[in-house]
């Protein structure tokens, strides 16, 4: 399987703009810049889609890990804060809120650090993991 996106980027770092398009399209010409990337711009940025992608991933493979162990979620709520310092990816701190019944907390910190090195997206940063978890 693969997967594409495209950026487009006009003008200088600090002064230009850009988009971004996935395959999907569920981003259709999104825009990014200077301003939404390191202040409060209105559009998306780099960072914010690493988050995004960590916490669907981690989610989704704690899904896996749980239905393999017997156990079914009734929500998983996943948030993750990736930290951009000095021009690279330092961190992403997953927190995770989950309603799973009949799981022991012991079974459910299990399958999620499972989920945590296993997820593709955890696998592929090459940064400082957290994780957070707590049943509710």
């Amino acid at each position: 399987m693969k997967r594409t996106a495209t950026a487009v980027w006009n003008g200088s770092g600090k002064d230009g703009s850009g988009n971004l398009t996935t395959q999907s399209t569920t981003l259709n010409k999104t825009q990014y810049s200077y301003k939404s990337r390191f202040e409060e711009g209105v559009g998306t940025n780099p960072e914010e889609l690493v988050a995004a992608a960590h916490s669907g991933c981690f989610a989704m493979k704690l899904s896996f890990v749980l239905q393999a162990a017997g156990f079914t979620a009734d929500s998983l709520e996943v948030t993750s804060t990736v930290t951009l310092d000095d021009g690279a990816i330092t961190s992403s701190d997953l927190v995770l809120k989950a309603k799973i019944p009949g799981i022991s907390q012991e079974k459910f910190l299990e399958s999620a650090e499972d989920a945590k090195a296993n997820c593709p997206i955890s696998k592929l940063l090459n940064t400082h993991i957290t994780l957070q978890a707590s049943l509710v």
